[in-house]
């Protein structure tokens, strides 16, 4: 097909992006802005010992936004293993999220590796802001049956009000790049209606999501709220890795007073929580449960469930090579099913610079059934990463989800939409030519597509489980039995909310921050 002939049906096929009347306010595009540095230090840098009315254990998704509200009334310490963004500007660009996830892990990089036993390779934050800034950007909010199986007690306006300070600061509105409003196209001809337009809403049919990516391809990740903090109140210690959790008991009960942690030089630092504080863990999915086993839980408060009930997204994807030059984009539309979602993204990818640009559809199968363990390699090293395991597709309804969204996907090739992005053949025939594994020539049975979501099944990097809601923590999220010890994180979810988990993650941050706030109110009353 002529270069000019695609041109003309991608015209004939795009359509014109109109956004709904806003419900929620979002953010203006702006540069960068770092004045949370002013209060962001080199553990290195920090005494050996300190005392504070919180400490947060992980600068991540949560953490950051929790650490900016808790400030307005608080003194707040926040330690990141990681480092900041100016170490890794790659994170800051929308052209780097595929490099990022990429790059060989030299041990001080944004994201690290790690293998799951289940032998697919996986990532989790390492820099401040955590996995914000090392993702594809899409905010989505969360659906209502996230909410009433959390096993939490929601105050839904304080969950309004904490999505909209988020959304307020680092959301966006997307505009639309072209392999998007192809896909958004492609869907709706598919039968994955309504067309929703653009909503923050987790509404199924197509619809144009938030991102933390402005229109100048700028990351505005977790680590921009700490701006709203108050600074003479808040600080950071990147660097920084928590080695355990200190506790204090009598006879009544058990209590966590402070943390240990080591900086990069090696030297030990103490922090504790002054009376009626908290150590709060934040530390993500994989981090939090790992320092619960490493600081002992289980030996001084049998805690049978930490690690256990890990669960993760699977995705089964394809990509295919455009015939002509394609723009970059990342996450932007998403189909919503109940069975499955269906996200796309175009990008280059750096280890093979003779494809500019490859376009990437994937299915992800919404709670999972499915689900592993967290088992500790070190039981003193927290730097040596856990054993995981989140036994992709052992439930047989993950298996017929991925069904579902793999015959959604060869709905979509067969859509007047992607007939552009066909090639021609040396034989003269046209069709579509991917990079990787194409889906079975035999659709008619389950067994060839079983075959298939088994051998490509890779992350959506929303893992998450292993200090659940009820098995581990209370609704309060508090770790059961032991006193001033949170948990928010993603650990504590018995599935991944919305499309995306960073909005909920964020919106949570800032909600137990609202709760303490009130709290103490109600106290000081």
């Amino acid at each position: 097909m002529e270069k000019s002939t695609i041109a003309a049906i991608l015209l004939l096929h795009l359509s014109i992006f109109q956004s709904q009347s806003a419900v929620h306010s979002l953010a203006t595009p702006s540069d960068n802005d770092f004045s949370y540095m002013e209060f962001v230090f080199n553990a290195t840098d920090l005494p050996l010992e300190e005392e504070y009315d919180y400490i947060i254990v992980g600068g991540g998704t949560a953490g950051c936004p929790l650490a900016a509200t808790l400030s307005a009334n608080y003194s707040v310490l926040v330690v990141e293993r990681g480092s900041i963004l100016i170490e890794y500007p790659s994170v800051l660009r929308e052209e780097g999220f595929v490099t990022n996830l990429m790059q060989e892990d030299d041990g001080k990089t944004a994201a690290q590796k790690f293998t799951s036993d289940d032998g697919v390779s996986n990532a989790r934050g390492r820099v401040l802001g955590g996995s914000s800034m090392i993702n594809a950007g899409f905010y989505s909010r969360a659906e209502k049956e996230f909410y009433a199986q959390s096993g939490i007690e929601w105050d839904m306006a304080l969950v309004d009000k904490a999505y909209s300070w988020v959304e307020d600061t680092i959301v966006f509105q997307p505009k639309l790049e072209t392999w998007q409003s192809v896909v958004k196209e492609a869907l709706l001809e598919a039968g994955v209606g309504p067309d929703n337009g653009f909503s923050l809403d987790h509404i199924k049919g197509t619809k144009v999501g938030g991102s933390i990516f402005d229109d100048h391809g700028r990351r505005h990740g977790a680590v921009e709220l700490l701006n709203r903090g108050e600074p003479k109140n808040l600080r950071v210690a990147v660097h920084a890795t928590v080695e355990s959790i200190i506790f204090s008991s009598n006879s009544i009960s058990l209590s966590a007073i402070g943390i240990i942690y080591s900086d990069s030089n090696g030297k030990t630092h103490w922090a504790n929580v002054h009376n009626k504080g908290e150590v709060i863990l934040s530390a993500g999915a994989i981090g939090s449960p790992q320092l619960l086993l490493l600081s002992g839980i289980s030996v001084i408060h049998p805690q049978p469930n930490i690690g256990q009930f890990m669960y993760d997204n699977p995705r089964n994807f394809i990509i295919i090579l455009p015939p002509s030059p394609l723009d970059l984009s990342s996450l932007q539309i998403v189909g919503i099913t109940s069975d499955f979602y269906i996200e796309t993204l175009s990008y280059h990818v750096p280890a093979n610079p003779k494809y500019l640009i490859l376009a990437n559809i994937a299915a992800k199968v919404p709670g999972p059934l499915s689900y592993g363990s967290l088992r500790l390699q070190s039981s003193f090293d927290v730097k040596i990463i856990p054993n995981v395991s989140f036994n992709y597709f052992t439930h047989p309804m993950d298996l017929a989800r991925c069904f579902s969204g793999m015959r959604k996907l060869r709905d979509l090739l067969k859509t007047d939409s992607l007939e552009p992005f066909k090639t021609n053949s040396s034989s003269g025939t046209e069709g579509f030519k991917f990079y990787g594994p194409s889906l079975p020539v035999n659709q008619t049975d389950n067994a060839s597509f079983e075959t298939f979501c088994r051998s490509t099944v890779a992350t959506f990097w929303h893992y998450h489980g292993g200090c659940l809601v009820g098995k581990v923590v209370d609704g309060r999220l508090r770790v059961m039995g032991i006193n001033a010890l949170p948990v928010v994180d993603g650990s504590t979810f018995n599935f991944s909310p919305g499309t995306n988990p960073q909005a909920t993650l964020m919106m949570l941050g800032r909600y137990v921050g609202l709760e303490v706030l009130q709290e103490g109110e109600v106290c000081e009353g």
